[in-house]
């Protein structure tokens, strides 16, 4: 620290800021060698790779530009005392700021950032691994339209012939007609197409014969060969692939069930890795991320894991991941609570016997033996008593069961199938509180039961839910929602400005160590967590 910008910054700012507080009690965050994996050797000396990120996680903490934070960085005495810089020093161009995010991104840098200030928080005595940790997700907008099936086929073309027009003007004119610049010659959208659904179809298998008379002319032989290299024709040629048949009978649209699965499908054909997702009945095409934090009442709480799916991906894919990453980082909790979509008895299972987490969360209820009694309860399947030993069941009417078969779902997840005899079930007085069933071979099919521990540990859970002292230790869940709305708020997590999954990812990274610096100096400072936000109208119905 020069001596100069010490003394002249601890005057101006006797209460301190944020980058003062950060630099006393943490040190400068970042060294050069957190870094050096992404720098050559040898050659002309690089603009601080430590200094660039924290100038990164500075201006995620924020909200500032490139442009904006490189000003800030000559501009600031606070600043230049964060990062240990003369008051004279001039700072370096904004646009080194993304050479360093594309760097990290080439060197698979991306968690560095995260992961040296967690370290740094460790040894300070703010953060420590067991206690409590929670986890919750939320949508991430792609910097792309969302766009719908004919929006995006004609869009996909369009963007082909932009590229072929600029790289190969002379090759392309000849094949171009004045209809194609009439309907791809400005951006499509849907205000513009035909109201009538079959003269809608009939556009969209115009489009699709447009787009292979392309792809023919670019695989004929006499066609320069890099053109078939060409990124946004690689794109078309896939979206062709999966939108339109091909065959004897011409082109045509593909209906909706001959579509490929949605993760598998293109959304756009400006970010490859954005898709449509669907939650709570809201769709939004980009992708979805997953903040871990810590949440002991002693403590500041600090986001030790972020994950970065595309929308398609669901909550329960991740809860394995994110085990694994705490571990690595050697962050692991004794209770990770989460909601209802990052559970299943095998995660609890898992979760348990390899990383000793207890996972908190609450299991689905039993509603697969409803029956066709209205007055009466429903028999659930903990009325009935399953026998491991012995391979079967028995119901509360004391019938035992006939079959017992081990199968598995598509995923490969094994399961057991139980059945009840026919001439059992049917003079059986609780069958209508038991199934909806109608008589055939066997007279009842039971839930399908998972192997022997997991079904237990369901059973146990669904038990335990159902107290009062299971739902007090669950309430701390609810504190993630707080953390998604300062993110989203403070550093714009909704919305990526980039495209790709791993730009929108090292996006994420920076802006949850942004809020995790922010969280130690409002520590520091002994500022109180904020308290839920009440309406007018809540808060007079509760005074009432």
């Amino acid at each position: 620290m020069p001596e100069l910008t010490a003394r002249v910054v601890r005057a101006s700012f006797p209460k301190g800021t944020l980058a003062i507080r950060i630099r006393e009690v943490l040190g400068a965050l970042f060294t050069d060698e957190d870094f050096a994996g992404a720098f050559p050797d040898r050659g002309r000396p690089a603009i601080s790779p430590g200094a660039l990120a924290l100038v990164s996680v500075l201006q995620y903490a924020e909200g500032l530009s490139d442009r904006q934070a490189a000003d800030q960085v000559r501009a600031r005495m606070d600043w230049k005392f964060l990062l240990g810089l003369e008051l004279d020093d001039p700072g370096f161009d904004f646009t080194i700021l993304g050479d360093f995010r594309s760097r990290l991104i080439t060197h698979g840098l991306e968690e560095r950032v995260l992961e040296v200030v967690l370290a740094r928080l460790s040894h300070a005595g703010l953060l420590r691994a067991g206690g409590r940790q929670r986890t919750d997700s939320t949508h991430v907008l792609a910097a792309v339209r969302t766009l719908n099936r004919m929006e995006f086929v004609g869009e996909t073309l369009r963007a082909a012939l932009e590229a072929l027009a600029a790289a190969a003007p002379n090759w392309l004119t000849p094949l171009i007609s004045p209809a194609w610049v009439e309907r791809y010659g400005a951006k499509v959208d849907n205000y513009r197409f035909p109201k009538r659904e079959n003269v809608r179809r009939e556009w969209a298998e115009q489009v699709g014969r447009d787009g292979f008379a392309l792809l023919d002319a670019i695989d004929d032989r006499t066609a320069p060969v890099w053109l078939r290299e060409v990124p946004a024709v690689r794109v078309m040629r896939r979206a062709w692939t999966e939108q339109y048949h091909r065959d004897g009978q011409g082109v045509r649209w593909r209906e909706g069930k001959d579509l490929p699965p949605g993760r598998d499908r293109l959304s756009s054909p400006y970010d490859m890795d954005a898709h449509y997702g669907i939650k709570r009945g809201s769709g939004w095409c980009g992708y979805k991320v997953h903040l871990s934090e810590t949440c002991e009442p002693d403590a500041p709480h600090l986001i030790t894991n972020v994950e970065t799916t595309n929308a398609t991906v669901t909550d329960t894919e991740v809860t394995a991941t994110v085990h694994q990453h705490l571990a690595r980082r050697e962050l692991t909790p004794h209770e990770h609570v989460v909601d209802a979509g990052y559970v299943t008895a095998a995660h609890i299972l898992a979760a348990r016997e390899d990383h000793g987490i207890d996972l908190v969360g609450p299991v689905g209820i039993d509603t697969h033996h409803s029956g066709r009694d209205t007055q009466a309860p429903d028999l659930t399947q903990a009325a009935f008593t399953t026998n491991w030993d012995a391979r079967n069941v028995t119901c509360p009417g004391g019938a035992v069961s006939v079959s017992w078969s081990q199968q598995r779902k598509a995923s490969g997840t094994p399961l057991v199938r139980v059945h009840f005899a026919l001439a059992d079930c049917d003079p059986c007085p609780l069958r209508a509180r038991c199934t909806k069933a109608a008589n055939g071979k066997w007279g009842r099919s039971l839930m399908t039961l998972l192997p022997r521990e997991q079904q237990q540990i369901l059973e146990e859970r669904r038990a335990e839910q159902q107290t009062d002292a299971w739902k007090k230790r669950y309430d701390v869940r609810a504190g993630v929602e707080g953390t998604i709305s300062q993110a989203v708020r403070r550093t714009h997590l909704r919305r990526t400005p980039y495209r790709g999954q791993s730009k929108t990812h090292l996006t994420n990274i920076l802006a949850a160590t942004a809020l995790n610096i922010t969280r130690v100096d409002s520590w520091l400072n002994g500022t109180p967590l904020g308290s839920t936000r009440v309406s007018h109208l809540a808060r007079l119905t509760l005074a009432g």
